[in-house]
């Protein structure tokens, strides 16, 4: 094992829960603002997941007021404190590109059942 992969494995967040691409996830996010630090939940459709280790980041995508609202997130990023499963969605897609076209609501079947 080389010196990159050291610090490498020390900067990866072992409570990250196991999640994929078409799974409804809650994400706790710290937010700074002045002297004072909250939490914000950004609650959305995994869209897409890319990298691995350290740089694996995965997109989220939420519904406000009727817009469509992404934002990508590091997986080990401190500050992400918590992410949490909603419902698991099934899907046949890697990313989950075609939900932008889409107007008015979109519809994933659950994960588990027929």
């Amino acid at each position: 094992m080389n010196i990159i992969d050291k610090i490498n494995e020390k900067q990866i967040n072992p409570n990250v829960p196991e999640f994929r691409v078409g799974d409804t996830v809650k994400v706790d996010v710290k937010i700074i603002e002045g002297k004072r630090e909250r939490i914000q939940v950004f609650e959305g459709t995994v869209v897409a997941r890319r990298g691995g280790s350290v740089s694996e980041t995965f997109t989220v995508r939420k519904m406000s007021s009727g817009i469509g609202v992404e934002r990508t997130f590091p997986i080990n990023s401190p500050k992400i404190s918590a992410i949490t499963v909603v419902r698991k969605g099934k899907v046949r897609r890697a990313k989950l590109n075609f939900l932008r076209e889409k107007v008015g609501g979109y519809r994933i079947k659950e994960r588990g059942q027929k």
